[in-house]
């Protein structure tokens, strides 16, 4: 599914415009990238927590030339879904099989 089905389906569940349902999600990804940003974590009860982890310097390799390359230490989102959204994956999952 990408960003305009997944409008469409927002808009068709809580019955409002297309143009409404890209705005909330717009705000949505907003709001969560601008917390993660400040080091906030964002937990959604039953769906899963949003955070921001931090990655060491590590040393890797150009696949075209073998060079020894530094790869900088980062900080990257992660999300880990919660036991609720996990238990609906593998219900749909069950009835598909």
């Amino acid at each position: 599914m990408n960003k305009n089905e997944l409008i469409a389906e927002i808009a068709d569940a809580i019955d409002v415009s297309k143009a409404k349902a890209a705005e909330a999600l717009d705000a949505f990804t907003h709001i969560i990238a601008k917390a993660l940003a400040s080091g906030d974590e964002i937990r959604l009860v039953g769906f899963g927590t949003f955070t921001v982890v931090n990655r060491k310097a590590t040393e890797g390799r150009n696949p075209r030339t073998g060079a020894v390359i530094k790869i900088a230490a980062s900080r990257q989102p992660k999300f880990r879904a919660g036991k609720a959204l996990k238990e609906q994956v593998n219900k749909s999952k069950k009835k598909a099989a």
